[in-house]
Order: structure tokens, then sequence, then C-alpha cells
């Protein structure tokens, strides 16, 4: 007889008490999303509640037409859970819509909102409130939203300022990754979806956030967006993403933390980010097995080449500091058919022997909980994502292989610890003991 989903989470949480109960319901509803009734979707862009920005990637498990009223009255960017009969402390997750989980968010007989799993309740949802920039635009018309959302609760301003990738087409684009479709879905939607934002509006954008964010909430922001092969207004990768956080520097200098997630470059290029005033560098390289690699994102192994991206990684920790070199791995396409493993623990053993890889040097990987959009090549093959069991034994080998190198949590990520970490795309900082960061300074989520 199969198993219902709260058997298995709650099997999961016995055999594994060393991860937080918070982090085994959080990294479920990571990697296999979240069912809104009607009755908790607001359907107000201007409202009260803070609306899912769509800031890189779709997260979704249904493209927008697919997803019908949950697109249209879009849910919450965030939620946050309390309580329940797990009793969980205060869990900050990133909303990932899949109209067939077993986890729905609605009103309870109490009027307030509660998430359900298997019909049950299982804990109190609240919803991030509209921050007060969100709700002015920039001279041209433009939201902040759409220039510079902020997730992780507030924490982190969000700068997709490339919206497309230069790894194109089956041969090129990483087969987990929809950038390039995410892009295509909203323009036939009609909506606001800027190319390439500019820097001036960038600067505008900020200086409404600097204006309005009077709790100083946000304390990071990212540049980012798809890879550059050739150039962008005549500008190599480096100098394309640098330029902003030049102008972002020179006008709120030491305002927020910069960081650049882009591709593992040559030392030189990597010296002028930390020139241009970047401070953390996330060369992500998405998975750690050699043969995945070179079929999952076959772009980069043919531009660069994965021993070469690793040597540019322990490259730049000369730069930056081993300590804000912070690659990113996606959890979980370890196991995607058709190539990858179908045992978890060779998963996480492979797993494992690149976090210590990094993580001897000095450098600390983290990670993003594989959401299997529909539009991407593993995604249509596996749509239920990596086991569960997974995502929880890769939290505890972090932790331990943490521990073992003797490493602390990583820098720009807010505050560690179950109850207290904003991270909202993966549980590894709710799964690390709490750190000395203090409690998040973003707002009281309303509902919660």
């Amino acid at each position: 007889m199969e198993r219902s989903r709260t058997e298995e989470v709650e099997d999961l949480m016995h055999r594994f008490p060393g991860v937080p109960r918070e982090a085994v319901i959080k990294e479920d509803l990571l990697r296999g999303g979240i069912a809104f009734d009607e009755s908790a979707l607001t359907g107000e862009e201007g409202g009260d509640v803070k609306p899912k920005s769509y800031f890189i990637f779709s997260f979704d498990h249904r493209t927008l037409p697919e997803l019908g009223a949950a697109a249209l009255r879009r849910p919450p960017e965030e939620i946050v859970l309390t309580g329940g009969p797990y009793g969980l402390r205060r869990t900050v997750v990133s909303v990932r819509v899949n109209p067939q989980s077993p986890y729905r968010v609605g009103v309870t007989p109490d009027g307030t909102l509660g998430l359900m799993l298997d019909g049950r309740h299982i804990a109190d949802v609240g919803l991030p409130p509209m921050p007060d920039y969100y709700r002015h635009t920039l001279a041209n018309g433009k939201s902040v939203m759409e220039v510079a959302p902020t997730i992780q609760w507030g924490y982190l301003i969000y700068l997709t300022v490339f919206r497309v990738c230069q790894y194109f087409g089956a041969k090129e684009e990483c087969q987990y990754c929809d950038i390039n479709h995410n892009w295509r879905q909203h323009k036939a939607a009609g909506r606001p979806y800027t190319g390439v934002k500019s820097v001036e509006e960038v600067l505008e954008a900020l200086e409404i956030i600097d204006k309005h964010d009077t709790a100083g909430a946000s304390r990071a922001y990212t540049l980012t967006g798809g890879s550059i092969t050739s150039r962008v207004d005549g500008l190599t990768e480096a100098d394309f993403y640098g330029r902003y956080a030049q102008a972002i520097e020179e006008r709120f200098p030491g305002r927020w933390t910069g960081k650049v997630v882009a591709q593992a470059l040559p030392k030189a290029d990597v010296q002028r980010f930390h020139d241009y005033g970047i401070r953390i560098y996330h060369p992500n390289y998405e998975v750690w097995d050699r043969r995945l690699f070179e079929l999952y994102c076959p772009g980069k192994e043919r531009y660069v080449g994965r021993d070469e991206w690793h040597r540019r990684i322990l490259d730049s920790a000369e730069v930056f500091g081993p300590r804000n070199v912070i690659p990113n791995f996606v959890a979980g396409v370890e196991m995607a058919a058709p190539a990858g493993f179908t045992s978890v623990g060779e998963a996480v053993d492979s797993t494992a022997e690149g976090l210590r890889f990094f993580m001897s040097r000095g450098i600390t990987p983290r990670f993003t909980t594989w959401c299997p959009e529909p539009t991407t090549p593993l995604g249509r093959s596996n749509p239920e994502g990596a086991p569960l069991e997974y995502h929880i034994r890769l939290l505890q080998t972090y932790r331990a292989t943490m521990d073992e190198f003797g490493l602390t949590s990583p820098p720009g990520y807010g505050p560690a610890g179950p109850g207290r970490a904003v991270f909202s795309v993966s549980s590894f900082m709710d799964s690390l003991p709490a750190d000395d960061s203090g409690p998040s300074s973003t707002p009281s989520p309303s509902g919660a």
C-alpha cells in the first residue's frame, strides 16, 4: 500500500532527527510546489500582499496559461509557516505553484490562512506585506517590482539585469533552466518584463527602496541574469554586470552588500568584479558529477568546461577570499532521468564529493532546491523532482561537512538557524546552527 505524503514526511522527521522539522516541510514544498485555494489569492497587485515577481525563473510546476487564476491573481512571493502539530518555528518558503500538490493553502474556519497536507492543517500561513517601495513607480512608469524586486522577506534586492541567456537552444541551455522560456511566457502574456535593464532605471528603483525601506530590511543586492558568451551593449560579461555594481556603489556606498551571480570567469575578469565593488561572487557549478555536468550543462561544458570551471572558482578565492566565493548547485538534478543517479545514497555521495572539494579549501557552496519546471527537458521527464529523502540527507551531509572543515554560515544570506533564516529557495540556512548575526530585521508577516 502506498504511503501518504504525511507518512513519508513524518518517517523522515523520525529517521533524521538532526534535520529541523521546519527544513523537512520546506524542502517538500520547494521540490513539489504549493496549491492555492482561490480564496487564498488576493487578486490585487496593488493590495496588501507582496505578489510573486518571477524575478529570474518561473519556479512553477505549470506555465502561466496552465495556472489560470493562480497566475492571473498572483500568488505571494513567499509564505511564512508557524505552529501546527509539528510546532514549526518561523519558516520562510519561496512560492512554487503546483495545482496538483498535496500541500494546499486555504482559509481556515476562523478566517486565517493555513497550510493543509492530506486534508490536515499542519501550519499557520503568513503572507509578506506589500512594501511601501512597491507602491511607487519610476519616471518611465515601470514598477519597482519589475526593476528591483526583493525576496527573502525583503532581505535581498534581486537585480536580473539581463533577462535571457546566451546559452541558447537544446545544445547549449542547461537542461533544468527555464530563464529563456520565462522571458517568453511573460512577454506572450503581455506582462512587463524588461530584457536589459538600464543602469539609470536600476539606480532610480534603488533610490525608491532606500527612501521607503525605513526599517532597513534590505541588506544585500544580487546582480545576475543569463550567461553572456559574446557581448551585451557592447560589453563582455564582467564589464556588463560590473557597470551596475560600479554605479550602485558610487551612488549608495556601503548601503547594501553587493553580490554577483555570473559564470566562472578568468581571474582578471573576477578582479574587475571586485574592483567594481562586488563583495560576494557566485560562480555556480550547478552539479558536481562530471558526466551529468557535461550532459545537463552543455553550454557551460562547451564554452568553459567542467575542470576549467572549477579551477576558476578556486582562483576567484584569491581575489575575494574563500569565504566570499559561494558557488551554487541545483540540488536534485543529480537524480534526474535519463542520466542521473537512481540511488539516493549514490547521489548524496556524489554531491558530498563536491562539497568536500570546495569546503576543504574554505569555499562554502550553497544550493537551490530544484523545481522541475515543465518547459525544461529535465522538468518534463521528472515532474516529481528528486525524492524528498535525497534533500533531507543532503541537508544532513551539508552541515556535517561544514562542521568537519570548521566553516560557518556564508555571508550575504541573513541569519542562520531554524526560526531565523530568511533564505527562501532552499533550507540550508534553516538547517545550520543559529549564528550571532541577530534576529532578522525584516517586518513581521501579516497573519503570523
